[in-house]
């Protein structure tokens, strides 16, 4: 099988998931509600929709190693794809013909011809041969040197100390978080103007990705998530911050010198933003703040939280009812805080979690906690904004998790290429069996793809769907991370399972990558169904 060939069927699949997006239009009329109704269909269209997005992003790769594992990744998920696709016909009542036309295609029957055993256990040596160093994109000059300053930085300072912080569940120390700052890794999207290192509008994603994807190798929540927060309230802030409030926080927390969290999620309502309620009462001169949050990452450590909170009593209000605000609080080391100030108090309590430790998600607790008017983000035109200026930060965040499940998979995949190499079973090293060779085979593919995509995206900065496309790269990547993880730890046998063995943190890591940052279910439901049958 030659790449057009498999371009051609990676087409032909899109062509046919589109079809599907028609006919769960036609049955449902395009009403959100009667697609709720379809969620099992919808699912399974939103991921047909990211594989077949995947594999055409790994299939640019003409040559080489990339080339054959692009193959690889378009013939083992084209099969769940068909069969997604099969089933979303059946329930419609609609006509599966192409579907089979597809199976007995010229195509297909080359696909399969081509990953034959003997070419998987061929890729396997490859790969083994790379040392896992696969779907490496071909970066421009200042994000292939910021991506070349923190690999060396995370694997010098961050894995070193990421064992004792995940076993210990220890705070997120100074070692890691005086160099972060004097590398700039908390100004990344942040305009030079206001004392980042990014160009212009601060839209720099790659490189964004780039250092991310180096620093979550070394461990996810130890580095990996350090800037994501930053991220998402700074682009909050660029986008509807007056330009007193940009002057006065950007600069702060593009140094480093004001720690960021963010307050979406609360107890009842997930990922569903718009039916928080978190509640901000109007007083002299600012709000108070009554209620819960919970899932609020790195809320010790940080002095200033980006709170998602309920202006307008009217349940009606919905979405429209919310407001963003900057909420400032002392820096906490420990597990727990309790704070007084002008009449109200904010607890905080550290959740305790099998894996991502090191920062800690706290639930927090508002009673009567006092915001300044200035602290609303865009102050009183900015009230009723909230659920968009999350939206405008969470895009960057859904493309920053691509990328720290990136730098999981990179760990793992090479930590399963070192250990078979070394660990003798039955006489043979275990990389010399077929089945090692087609294990790392199918865990580099994934990598390769995810790769792919979630770097296309970021260098896409005015496409037009480039919030479907993001929850795209965050949907393949974060459930490829479960699997490779899986498949490393699998490979390391009973030693995988120990605690002293790195892989099994980055197993117990990956677990969270398809939960936080919208959940799985929401992000194909919501945004990757939703947007599809929106454009059928």
């Amino acid at each position: 099988m030659d790449v057009a060939g498999a371009r051609r069927l990676v087409e032909t699949l899109s062509v046919t998931a589109d079809d599907a997006a028609r006919g769960l239009k036609d049955i449902t009329g395009g009403d959100p509600t009667r697609q709720d109704e379809r969620q099992i269909e919808c699912f399974d269209l939103a991921w047909a929709i990211a594989d077949i997005r995947a594999a055409r992003s790994a299939l640019k790769a003409d040559a080489g190693l990339d080339r054959d594992l692009a193959i690889l990744f378009l013939r083992r998920h084209a099969r769940r794809t068909l069969d997604r696709l099969g089933d979303i016909a059946h329930a419609l009542g609609r006509d599966a013909a192409p579907l089979h036309e597809i199976r007995d295609g010229a195509d297909w029957q080359a696909l399969a011809d081509w990953t034959t055993p003997d070419r998987v256990q061929q890729i396997g040596r490859a790969v083994i041969a790379a040392e896992g160093e696969v779907g490496t994109p071909a970066l421009p000059g200042d994000a292939a040197m910021a991506q070349a300053s923190f690999a060396r930085f995370a694997a010098d300072t961050v894995a070193p100390l990421a064992e004792a912080i995940h076993r210990e569940d220890l705070t997120v120390p100074e070692a890691i978080l005086g160099p972060m700052r004097e590398l700039g890794a908390f100004g990344l999207a942040i305009p030079e103007a206001y004392g980042g290192t990014a160009d212009g509008d601060g839209e720099d994603a790659t490189t964004m990705i780039a250092v991310t994807e180096a620093l979550s190798q070394a461990s996810l929540a130890a580095a990996g998530s350090l800037i994501t927060r930053p991220e998402i309230l700074s682009r909050a802030l660029l986008a509807g911050g007056t330009e007193a409030q940009k002057e006065l926080w950007l600069p702060r927390i593009a140094s480093g010198e004001t720690l960021c969290a963010i307050a979406i999620t609360e107890p009842d309502y997930g990922s569903d933003v718009a039916g928080l309620q978190l509640r901000a009462r109007k007083v002299d001169g600012g709000w108070r703040l009554s209620g819960g949050k919970t899932w609020c990452t790195f809320a010790g450590k940080a002095e200033l939280l980006m709170v998602v909170a309920r202006t307008d009593p009217d349940p009606t209000a919905g979405h429209r009812g919310l407001s963003l605000m900057l909420v400032e609080k002392p820096s906490d080391e420990g597990h727990a805080f309790h704070h007084h100030r002008d009449g109200g108090t904010l607890s905080g309590k550290a959740i305790p979690t099998i894996g991502y430790r090191g920062m800690h998600s706290f639930d927090l607790s508002f009673e009567d906690w006092f915001v300044a008017d200035d602290r609303v983000i865009g102050e009183a035109e900015g009230t009723g904004r909230g659920f968009y200026l999350t939206m405008a930060g969470m895009m960057g965040g859904r493309m920053q998790t691509a990328a720290r499940a990136c730098g999981v998979m990179r760990a793992a995949l090479k930590s399963a290429i070192g250990y078979s190499q070394d660990r003798k079973v039955f006489g043979q090293p275990l990389s010399a069996y077929p089945l090692t060779l087609a294990k790392i085979a199918g865990m580099a593919a994934k990598l390769a793809a995810c790769r792919a995509l979630a770097y296309e995206v970021a260098g896409t900065t005015d496409a037009p769907n480039r919030a479907m496309d993001a929850s795209l790269a965050k949907l393949v990547a974060c459930r490829a991370a479960e699997e490779v993880t899986r498949e490393a730890l699998q490979l390391h046998g009973g030693m995988g399972y120990a605690e002293e063995s790195a892989v099994s943190r980055y197993f117990v890591d990956a677990r969270v990558l398809s939960i936080f940052e919208g959940a799985e279910e929401t992000l194909a439901l919501k945004i990757i169904a939703r947007g599809a049958i929106a454009a059928a």
